[in-house]
């Protein structure tokens, strides 16, 4: 089973609709389309700052970062290592610490289509 695990903050802000009036709300949506594709993966959502009070839905676990939300997705990768793990994230520099411990990345709109 693949596990896809989502940098919320970079998927949400990488499209320019207004998520940073309501970062919360943003990641409810982006937690929603996620879960309306879930089937043979493990869907991990990290969330950080005001969006930390995301709730977890069916098809999709929500970790909230107590921190930075880069530490914990490379730590959730490392936890995973050896399995079929896609980080999903624009940045540049979490990509290359998660490809260090053999997970596979994917850009945002993987699962952000731009509308």
């Amino acid at each position: 089973m693949t596990v896809l695990i989502v940098d919320a903050a970079n998927v949400v802000g990488s499209v320019p609709d207004g998520w940073w009036k309501d970062r919360r709300g943003a990641a409810e949506r982006l937690r929603d389309r996620l879960a309306a594709r879930s089937g043979d993966e493990e869907i991990i959502l990290v969330v950080e700052g005001s969006a930390r009070d995301v709730a977890s839905v069916p098809g999709v676990r929500v970790d909230s970062a107590p921190g930075s939300g880069d530490d914990l997705i490379v730590e959730l990768a490392a936890g995973y290592a050896g399995q079929d793990c896609v980080v999903v994230t624009a940045d540049r520099e979490l990509r290359e610490r998660v490809q260090a411990l053999g997970a596979r990345c994917a850009g945002p709109r993987t699962v952000r289509p731009v509308d």
